[in-house]
């Protein structure tokens, strides 16, 4: 996925004949910490809420050299993960999408980037998570995608953690059923050391019992 498909265009871009009181006002009302300023098609920069506020006068104009702003941009064919990076090292609320000619397309915010996440790690479909931990020699995906369509099922989504100053890798995987137990066990019998395991709907709660129990009573 790439920084174009999940502009907001909802999001309001500033212009340089903008004064501080209107950039302000503007950063309440869609609830963010900062925007673009656009003179025509050209980025000139993103302001921020905090440095706004330190302008003594609202009535500056954003051209003004008393008000700074950031050069923080992505291009149109920027992965998520670069629109994601971005966001999180610069600590923004907005990321600008620029074309190949460095005209302004619009932005991203964060909870767009929320979104687009959810979308790709299938956050939204049921399905059972669990968390292998391995050695990076053992890294093979397509050995643990055998092992998990021999369970008849398939992987929605995955992704690979590693350790700082170890050898050892996380590998976390959601499948499209939420009965896992025998996926689990097959992990296991491959030698694999599951760290985690969530939504298995056979992890003995004590629910099937209090079911039976109950089902029994209204049969008396």
């Amino acid at each position: 996925m790439f920084a174009e498909e999940i502009i907001s265009y909802a999001i309001p871009s500033l212009k340089i004949d903008d004064t501080v009181q209107k950039a302000l006002d503007r950063l309440n009302e869609f609830k963010l910490r900062h925007l673009p300023v656009v003179n025509d098609a050209a980025l000139v920069g993103l302001v921020a809420e905090d440095d706004l506020l330190n302008v003594a006068d609202h009535d500056t104009l954003l051209s003004d050299a008393a008000v700074h702003t950031y050069n923080a941009f992505v291009l149109n064919d920027a992965h998520t993960y670069d629109v994601i990076r971005l966001l999180s090292q610069l600590k923004l609320s907005v990321l600008p999408v620029l074309d190949q000619q460095k005209n302004y397309l619009g932005a991203v915010s964060y909870e767009n980037v929320i979104d687009a996440v959810a979308g790709q790690y299938a956050v939204n479909e049921p399905g059972g998570i669990i968390v292998l931990e391995i050695s990076n020699r053992d890294n093979s995906l397509a050995h643990i995608s055998q092992i998990v369509e021999a369970d008849n099922a398939q992987i929605l989504s995955s992704y690979v953690n590693s350790f700082e100053n170890s050898t050892r890798l996380e590998v976390t995987l959601k499948v499209n059923k939420t009965e896992i137990t025998s996926l689990v066990a097959s992990f296991e019998r491959y030698d694999y050391l599951v760290k985690e395991v969530y939504n298995n709907t056979q992890v003995d709660d004590g629910s099937q019992e209090r079911y039976d129990s109950f089902m029994n009573y209204l049969n008396v």
